[in-house]
């Protein structure tokens, strides 16, 4: 999520083993543990080189949708037809933003908040669905996302896990997220910090350490699907015209708290001035302009497309584009070998000095089948 950063090839899933790094620019912290991976955005279900690509997409088939949900528009927001120029708002803006380019989408309803816990839990409860990280990693469907030849890492460190954020104590290279991202055994949506915690008192946080597949399954349970990333940003911006955050231009720590981000130092000092270390409940912040929460800071949010590094160059047209879907194909310089997703809104953990997630204009990815526990999603309908 900063420019130049060193990809440790493995995930930490491997921290153990001493991997080649490589250079690579706007890495999701998650993409370069390739643990969990695949979970950016998520889509065609061929030729998907995840950890669980079969499993996943059987399952996924297999769900119904709850009858409770069929028609459902409760908590969400209708957000109208509009026309809107997409991408790359202001100096901080990467190449992937590039160029800014006119785009049409038709009406939809979207969730007015991030999935929580609470509904999570309903469609666990009704499905026995078991999330990405409650699995064990399967060695022959993650080694298609590593460069050729990268050793097995020991059988032991293929176990049910995610990562998980562990703040340093002192200023550190932030080109290495190895250094606040650890492979943790045991973490998952019901333990978002790792073994030792749960979500007692938690009901209304948004759920996290779900993978692309996980929201996927959600979604068609409850009669929904991911937002495209054109209808997530054009729903983000909250019928304002190239602002660069959700509620204007003002920056992200001027004034009275507007989201949940990193205030301070990253990743070792936070001031705490919004009062949040780690996601907040949803609605705990001032909602944009069609009274939407959180589109920006809490927890990034996975979207159906693919993502393609050199994506808008192919779609920008004087006359525009409607309804944009997406690449046919995913590619990202820094892991050719890895399919990936997009996400989008930023997390608690963004700050300037490091990757300005919550800018509306901000993308980022990762693969299908990776999960963080600053990473969930939001559901949108068709008319």
């Amino acid at each position: 999520m900063h420019q130049r950063v060193k990809y440790l090839i493995y995930i930490l899933l491997v921290i153990c083993v001493a991997c080649t790094q490589k250079k690579q620019s706007n890495l999701n912290a998650k993409q370069q543990l390739v643990s969990q991976k695949k979970g950016s955005k998520i889509c065609c279900e061929s030729n998907i080189p995840a950890r669980f690509a079969s499993l996943e997409t059987q399952r996924a088939n297999s769900l119904s949708v709850s009858s409770a949900n069929k028609g459902s528009h409760e908590g969400m927001v209708w957000i109208n037809t509009g026309t809107f120029m997409m991408g790359a708002d202001n100096k901080q803006a990467a190449d992937d933003e590039y160029p800014k380019h006119k785009v049409t989408v038709s009406g939809f309803w979207i969730d007015a908040t991030e999935v929580t816990n609470a509904q999570f839990a309903q469609f666990v409860k009704a499905t026995g669905y078991i999330t990405t990280a409650e699995k064990k990693p399967d060695w022959n469907e993650l080694k298609k996302q590593l460069p050729p030849g990268t050793p097995k890492p020991d059988d032991k460190l293929l176990v049910p896990a995610s990562l998980v954020f562990t703040s340093p104590k002192q200023a550190v290279d932030l080109n290495d997220y190895g250094q606040w991202w650890s492979w943790q055994s045991g973490a998952s949506w019901k333990h978002p910090h790792g073994p030792g915690s749960d979500l007692k008192g938690k009901a209304n946080y948004p759920v996290v350490q779900v993978s692309w597949y996980d929201a996927q399954a959600y979604c068609k349970w409850a009669g929904k699907r991911l937002p495209r990333e054109a209808e997530w940003e054009w729903a983000a911006r909250g019928d304002l015209n190239n602002n660069i955050y959700p509620w204007g231009n003002e920056g992200v720590d001027a004034g009275k708290p507007k989201a949940n981000t990193w205030q301070g130092n990253f990743p070792y000092k936070n001031l705490l001035t919004d009062k949040f270390y780690f996601a907040a409940p949803v609605k705990t912040f001032a909602p944009n302009g069609y009274g939407l929460y959180d589109m920006a800071g809490n927890v990034w949010e996975w979207c159906n497309d693919l993502y393609n590094n050199k994506y808008y160059s192919t779609i920008s047209q004087p006359a525009g584009i409607s309804n944009p879907g997406g690449p046919a194909t995913s590619f990202d310089p820094d892991e050719p070998n890895a399919q990936k997703r997009v996400i989008r809104g930023g997390s608690y953990l963004c700050n300037d000095s490091y990757c300005s997630g919550y800018r509306v204009a901000r993308r980022m990815k990762s693969t299908e089948d990776s999960g963080m526990e600053h990473l969930g999603f939001r559901c949108v309908q068709d008319k």
